[in-house]
């Protein structure tokens, strides 16, 4: 059995090891990334095909005559045309809640960066402005505490609920829009409310929703403008979540005070994004899932669900 990895940089640039695949298929080849006139010729003799974010689409599904199975190195699956794959009867498989933690935990890197300004005043003293200064301490900006602000989280799954957690120790109040707040109501340091008092109440405004025809482009300038303007929106989601021009302007007439994004509408941004280079805007290059912790889990649950096909029982099964 052949076993083909499409794009394995992201899940393994190096510093972890796919070499537990040898003892449960007979040859595997990974590839850091495919070009899509590749990704035929590459797959062609796989029985089980492996992918990040390189596209499987019916047509390409139905050329693969070998292929039994694919899996996701994520735990979103919309590269895949699963319903193709169904009527094939080969099973996709994701890999769920993997990355709860370290998602939450950008989330809180971009809110204590505004609010300590620790990059500012750390590049401050490397340009020698505290040797010079007559003051033992000197401020570059404002600092502020999270305790006492606000945070509203738009989407109230699994990492909503894990900032909502942290927000907690932070002594924040903490609001949250959900369809689904049944689930966590025995957390009563959340209120749920509208949409519309979220954002006109928050100091941070944080997005964990899914990209849907609902969301699509949901914070535009009418969403922005019922923000604080002392108000920072944070996303860790989806960038088409974010109408990004209209960002960019709220952000230039100081409409808001800030954005910390870790997600773009294309991902990488060939030819710009209106938002580098934003005042007052953060960027990382879609890293809020990558910690090695994270990562690791995520090996180790690909690894089971390998494992689990080939011994006729998959798991975490999508279609």
């Amino acid at each position: 059995m052949k076993l083909v990895i499409l794009d394995g940089y992201a899940e393994n640039p190096g510093d972890l090891s796919w070499d537990a695949l040898s003892q449960l298929v007979d040859e595997y080849v990974v590839y850091d990334i495919t070009a899509p006139e590749d990704i035929i010729s590459r797959s062609l003799d796989a029985d089980i095909l492996v992918t990040n974010k390189t596209p499987l689409s019916r047509q390409t599904i139905e050329m693969l005559p070998k292929l039994k199975y694919i899996a996701v190195l994520a735990t979103g699956f919309n590269v895949v045309d699963c319903k193709a794959a169904r009527e094939r009867g080969i099973p996709v498989s994701n890999i769920p809640a993997y990355s709860t933690d370290s998602v939450a935990q950008l989330v809180f890197g971009f809110m204590l960066e505004f609010s300590n300004r620790v990059a500012l005043h750390s590049e401050s003293v490397k340009n020698g402005d505290w040797e010079r200064s007559e003051h033992f301490c000197y401020l570059k900006a404002p600092i502020s505490l999270l305790s006492g602000k606000t945070l509203g989280i738009v989407g109230f799954g699994r990492i909503g609920f894990a900032v909502a957690e942290i927000a907690n120790a932070f002594k924040m109040r903490v609001l949250a829009v959900s369809p689904h707040t049944n689930t966590y109501n025995g957390f009563g340091a959340v209120e749920f409310c509208t949409l519309e008092k979220l954002v006109s109440q928050s100091d941070f405004v944080t997005l964990h929703c899914p990209l849907t025809e609902s969301t699509n482009a949901m914070v535009n300038s009418d969403f922005l403008r019922k923000m604080k303007s002392s108000a920072f929106l944070i996303n860790t989601s989806r960038g088409g979540v974010v109408n990004e021009r209209d960002l960019a302007e709220a952000l230039e007439n100081g409409t808001i005070a800030g954005a910390g994004l870790d997600v773009l509408s294309v991902e990488p941004p060939k030819g710009g994004n209106v938002l580098i280079g934003a005042k007052n805007c953060l960027i990382t290059p879609h890293i809020a899932w990558a910690s090695l912790e994270a990562r690791t889990k995520l090996l180790n649950i690909f690894l089971e669900n390998v494992e689990n096909f080939v011994k006729g029982k998959p798991s975490n099964v999508v279609n």
